[in-house]
């Protein structure tokens, strides 16, 4: 575990600073697509991103020093200034306000003698928020310098006080606080898989393996084997397109289609990318699935990289799963020593495939495939105009498949099992299993994995939710549903999801959970197009000024107007679905809005009477014989 630490004596001069960089630079070969790993690793020891470091990559990489900068300030876990040597940022999900965070928050700071959002006058400490964790399920939760703190009470944020002031390295403090649970609450076709390292790549090996084999015999290359003899790959996409598996990201692509898009690219090289930047509120399957089923997401990777003949994967972890960065390592590390990772994988000559980790740092349009790979490329995460899409021009302008966590372990499952078995289950337009991250009002948050076509209300009634007003489904993003609604389906064809189901009860505000999701897209939005950027934070306002009692249906429907230029002007997705959470709950819990306003008209959000009261008190302006010079 890594720490920021005020660096001090020779050990940390500026000679010693710069000689770290250079090895920092050596060790990622002075790439730019390094870049942001770069700025990450020189971040480390401070906290923050020196000027002189800013110069010296720009130098070593070759890239103007205003592009350097700009990446360092797009992603919200760098920083260009110091703060505190203890950086201590709350999740601010509203699963975890429910759970008492302000409280908590609040509490810290009075420990710490510190202001929310500011550093420390000593500057020991900053304390502030940051978007969801994924610890949804066992929140409250923090990140101390990037380690996840989860399940806060008022004893372990004393705890946490008492450790900073003792100036007591993170990486010392106790292991206990830092135990991530994984809350397997049920499992189906994939969760209880048990299938061994490995075994989905024979498997896919298997298919048409008597050609290539033949045709790899004479010292050819495995590639040149392929395209003699492609049956193996070819049975492969095959198979994926029978068992009509499609994303589980939430766009809901159909998967093999996709795959055999990038093999009958005829770019070379080709790349299989893994999206593990689970960053939309409510969600943590990926979470668990990198903690306790690694092994299956490298084997989807690896079977993907056969497919469509691809050399290079990356997987894109999400900064604030850092913490599984070392056991993601060593697991790769194992796979490379067992022959399932590297040269001839599984003794095939010529069939070699790698995989890298990259480590994002704070920034949920990564989230978005296209944004991910211009992160992967060392730059600001903007998503690309599309077409050409990645499996034409993705990575490095060549052909690239892009799967999320989930996609990937279903392919590896149906390549062990077959396509026809995984199209048996779920639906006609929905095949296989779905896994659900379950939070909010319920007695057993976790992860819950179901067939396609199961009924909302059935994951309410096994995860112990009760007097339940509403479901927020696919989070921010997705769709809020009222308890009229209980009975749709989990499936593309009625409730699609990338995975997040936050359950509130009777008791929550839901015009305080929507304002929750909007204040979440203003502070996301890239800032790229005009559209996102000013719209988000219109709506942000005017629900503020809403939540002031200070609204009016003249503010409702500046809302719908803004969600529908963000509709159609918006460069990406965020843009697109930024209003939903307000238009859902509009339509569905309108007396939550009601009751904020106070005129039927416009009322305006700046009181200016209020505003003067104190001034009219300080001048005797208030008694009305002032006015005529008439002595009190």
């Amino acid at each position: 575990m890594g720490q920021y630490s005020k660096m001090q004596g020779p050990s940390f001069t500026p000679a010693a600073r710069q000689r770290r960089l250079d090895a920092i630079l050596e060790r990622h070969r002075r790439a730019r697509t390094q870049l942001l790993q770069i700025l990450r690793e020189v971040q480390e020891p401070e906290g923050w991103i020196r000027p002189e470091a800013i110069t010296s990559i720009a130098r070593a990489l070759k890239l103007p020093r205003a592009r350097v900068e700009g990446v360092a300030g797009f992603y919200g876990f760098l920083h260009l200034s110091p703060g505190g040597r203890y950086r201590l940022r709350f999740s601010d999900n509203i699963t975890d306000r429910m759970a008492g965070s302000e409280p908590l928050l609040a509490r810290l700071c009075e420990l710490l003698w510190v202001e929310r959002g500011k550093t420390s006058e000593d500057g020991l400490v900053s304390v502030d928020t940051t978007s969801c964790t994924g610890m949804c399920d066992q929140g409250p939760a923090l990140l101390a310098n990037g380690w996840a703190i989860p399940r806060l009470t008022l004893a372990r944020i004393e705890q946490v006080a008492e450790l900073v002031r003792g100036g007591q390295p993170v990486e010392q403090w106790p292991r206990e606080l830092f135990v991530v649970e994984d809350n397997i609450r049920r499992q189906d076709i994939l969760l209880d898989a048990k299938l061994a390292p490995g075994e989905a790549i024979r498997a896919a090996l298997a298919r048409g393996s008597g050609s290539l084999r033949e045709s790899a015999s004479n010292e050819r290359s495995w590639r040149e084997a392929i395209e003699l003899a492609p049956q193996g790959p070819r049975a492969v996409l095959e198979e994926l397109k029978l068992s009509n598996l499609r994303g589980r990201g939430g766009a809901g692509f159909t998967t093999g289609l996709k795959w055999e898009a990038c093999a009958a690219a005829p770019a070379t090289p080709r790349y299989v990318v893994c999206n593990a930047d689970e960053g939309e509120p409510g969600t943590f399957k990926d979470r668990v699935l990198l903690a306790s089923y690694a092994d299956l997401v490298f084997d989807g990777m690896t079977v993907a990289a056969y497919a469509v003949g691809a050399r290079h994967g990356f997987l894109y972890l999400r900064g604030e799963y850092r913490h599984l960065l070392s056991h993601l390592q060593a697991v790769l590390d194992r796979r490379r020593r067992e022959g399932l990772l590297g040269a001839s994988i599984c003794d095939w000559p010529g069939f070699d495939f790698d995989i890298a980790i990259h480590l994002g740092a704070g920034a949920y349009v990564c989230g978005e495939e296209s944004a991910l790979i211009e992160s992967l490329e060392g730059k600001r995460g903007v998503p690309r105009n599309r077409p050409p899409y990645p499996v034409t021009s993705g990575y490095l302008k060549q052909p690239t498949v892009v799967n999320n966590v989930e996609t990937f372990c279903a392919a590896a499952l149906i390549a062990v099992r077959g396509g026809e078995w995984y199209r048996s289950v779920g639906t006609a337009r929905s095949a296989g299993s779905k896994i659900l991250s379950v939070s909010g009002d319920c007695a057993r948050p976790g992860i819950y994995e179901y067939p396609f076509g199961t009924r909302v209300a059935q994951v309410l009634a096994d995860c112990g939710a009760e007097f339940t007003q509403a479901v927020q489904v696919s989070g921010a993003s997705g769709i809020c549903i009222d308890e009229a609604e209980f009975g749709r389906r989990i499936a593309f064809e009625d409730l699609p999801t990338a995975g997040a189901f936050m359950v509130f009860d009777e008791t929550r505000d839901m015009f305080e959970v929507a304002r929750n999701f909007v204040q979440f897209f203003a502070h996301e939005s890239c800032g790229f197009c005009t559209p996102c950027r000013v719209g988000t934070t219109l709506v942000r306002k005017l629900m503020d000024k809403l939540a002031a009692g200070l609204g009016s249906p003249q503010d409702l429907a500046q809302i719908v107007d803004i969600n529908h230029l963000l509709q159609s002007a918006s460069h990406c997705g965020l843009g697109h679905t930024a209003c939903n959470p307000v238009m859902d709950t509009m339509k569905r819990f309108r007396p939550a809005y009601e009751q904020r306003m106070v005129s039927l008209d416009f009322a305006p959000a700046f009181d200016l009477d209020g505003a003067l009261a104190r001034a009219r008190a300080m001048t005797g302006r208030d008694d009305p014989g002032a006015h005529f010079g008439v002595a009190p």
